[in-house]
């Protein structure tokens, strides 16, 4: 593959892979939270801990807009450009206002 050839795109089956083993580090980080305030320590590392687990989910959803963007907003036969742009900014706007 040359430098003018695009790296081929990840296949659905990968994406899932991918985002599941971040959804399984994020299980157990959650499950960290909760030993954490089992066994009494300190606020400060919780919330420490909870701000590092709600980055980690708010990476999680921006890979899936990602994904969706680049995989599932680009039939044209169905939508014009423009239509396929505002569905993005659209699914974008959606999700970056719940992930705050």
């Amino acid at each position: 593959m040359d430098e003018t050839t695009p790296a081929p795109l990840n296949t659905a089956e990968e994406e899932r892979r991918r985002i599941v083993n971040r959804l399984k580090r994020l299980e157990g980080q959650i499950r960290g939270l909760q030993t954490m305030v089992e066994s009494g320590k300190d606020c400060e590392s919780v919330l420490t801990q909870i701000m590092a687990a709600k980055s980690a989910l708010n990476q999680v959803g921006l890979h899936i807009v990602g994904y969706s963007m680049k995989n599932c907003l680009v039939d044209e036969r169905i939508m014009d450009r423009d239509e396929l742009i505002d569905e993005a900014v659209r699914v974008f706007l959606k999700y970056s206002s719940c992930a705050q």
